[in-house]
């Protein structure tokens, strides 16, 4: 029986079980419902068609165990989505997803059991930074593979085994930088160079002109010559 101290949404189905369970599962939801009833313990919104998650949305859920978001087309989250919730959550499901990646701070202090699988996960630092701070549920841990990656031998790889190997996909992120201040480097000194070429060239091919001129000039000898004839003419 739902009782009245609190106020279940409408399009949700709410029962009281040492807590209430809030049921909202497959009902074309594109938002998480506001206004949940504070003594919410487990939240389902599974197969729904919810893309964000905003920071504010889990705030006054402070008895919060078991948070099911999983099969939506959640696209980001965040960073804090969950902090009024990272003392009592215990379980949180985001697998079947549309997650590439998600902020730093997105889990802070979460101490829940997080399910991750089957999202387009792309391999970089910042994720590797994210699941460094998790708790990933063991029996899906293999299913959260490389989409993408920086390196591309590592897509289709399970990223919790690339990164017990050794790989440091933030060191991949040092070398990019690197190799892109080069490049740009490189390209800078190009135009120098090409630049002090040209000016090089065009002082020279001034230079020839002005000398061809010269040269074209009546010489100072001859010029002397014709006067002295002039002078014994008269």
């Amino acid at each position: 029986m739902v009782m009245a101290a609190y106020a279940c949404p409408k399009i949700c189905h709410c029962a009281d079980r040492n807590g209430v369970v809030v049921q909202c599962t497959s009902r074309n939801l594109e938002s998480i419902p506001m206004n949940l009833p504070k003594d919410t313990v487990v939240l389902l919104l599974s197969s729904n068609r919810i893309r964000h998650i905003t920071k504010d949305a889990f705030t006054d859920l402070r008895h919060l165990r078991e948070l099911d978001l999983s099969h939506n087309t959640i696209e980001s989250v965040e960073v804090s989505a969950f902090q009024g919730i990272s003392e009592s959550l215990r379980t949180l499901d985001l697998s079947n997803n549309q997650l590439s990646g998600l902020p730093k701070d997105t889990f802070a202090k979460l101490h829940a059991r997080v399910r991750l699988s089957h999202n387009p996960w792309h391999c970089e630092c910042s994720l590797q930074e994210v699941l460094r701070e998790l708790r990933l549920d063991p029996e899906t841990v293999n299913e959260v593979s490389c989409y993408t990656s920086v390196q591309d031998e590592y897509v289709g790889q399970p990223v919790i085994q690339v990164l017990d190997s050794g790989i440091n996909f933030c060191n991949f992120h040092h070398k990019t930088t690197d190799v892109a201040m080069f490049v740009a480097m490189f390209c800078w000194f190009s135009m120098v160079t090409a630049y002090i070429v040209n000016y090089i060239k065009q002082n020279q091919e001034d230079a020839k002109r002005h000398m061809e001129y010269l040269k074209s000039l009546p010489s100072t000898s001859h010029i002397s010559k014709e006067y002295d004839t002039a002078s014994s003419v008269f």
